[in-house]
């Protein structure tokens, strides 16, 4: 396992956070009883795994299959619904993945295939969850093509997310299960698929990003 170089400025920021009001507890103000100082003391340390854990990268054994299309991020599936979308020229299905924040942040590339379009689109900042988020909030579509078919990974952020990060650019060939971006602090991703393909997951399980077969073609 590794940290995300995503979380390098937001870890130092929390470290020193947590520094300073230890600091201030136990030096400072040495009148508090021995349980508060205690107390703080370990809700900082809470706070600050918590924020080392968030941008952590497990090791994974990425399934790497022509046939299968993958999982883009670790998650819930909220959504699996049929859609109109214009890169999917016409009716496609999606499957929505939301990622709390407890789940690992950094999103895959579900096929193998050229970027033929990527673009950054302003938004809300509704609850990642919430069905009008796909179209409402925030979001960076991408679109993956290779000789299979057409996927559609959208990048949306959440009430918390406030930063999606997107590597990739039109053109750019890339492996399946390689790192295509990173949101920041709970969010959700969109993926469409071709109407013929075969879904393979249920409403609310869960997915790994890398490992789990969303479909096959």
């Amino acid at each position: 396992m590794k940290i995300h170089n995503e979380g390098s400025v937001t870890i130092s920021i929390a470290l020193v956070s947590v520094i300073i009001i230890c600091f201030f507890t136990f030096l400072i103000c040495p009148l508090l009883h021995i349980w508060i100082q205690w107390v703080v003391l370990a809700c900082s340390f809470v706070f600050l795994v918590f924020i080392i854990s968030f941008f952590r990268i497990p090791n994974k054994d990425i399934i790497k299959n022509n046939n299968y299309i993958l999982a883009p991020a670790d998650g819930r599936i909220v959504v699996i619904e049929k859609i109109e979308n214009e890169h999917m020229k016409g009716t496609c299905k999606q499957i929505s993945i939301f990622m709390s924040p407890l789940n690992v942040h950094n999103n895959l590339a579900p096929i193998e295939g050229e970027v033929t379009y990527t673009q950054y689109f302003p938004g809300k900042f509704l609850v990642a969850s919430l069905p009008k988020s796909s179209t409402d909030n925030e979001h960076w579509t991408t679109v993956f093509k290779s000789p299979k078919g057409t996927v559609v990974c959208k990048q949306i952020a959440g009430f918390l997310a406030r930063r999606i990060c997107n590597y990739l650019h039109t053109n750019e060939l890339v492996h399946q299960g390689s790192e295509f971006g990173f949101i920041k602090f709970g969010s959700r991703v969109d993926v469409l698929i071709p109407e013929v393909a075969v879904v393979k997951i249920q409403m609310n399980q869960k997915v790994t990003g890398g490992m789990t077969v969303l479909a096959t073609w």
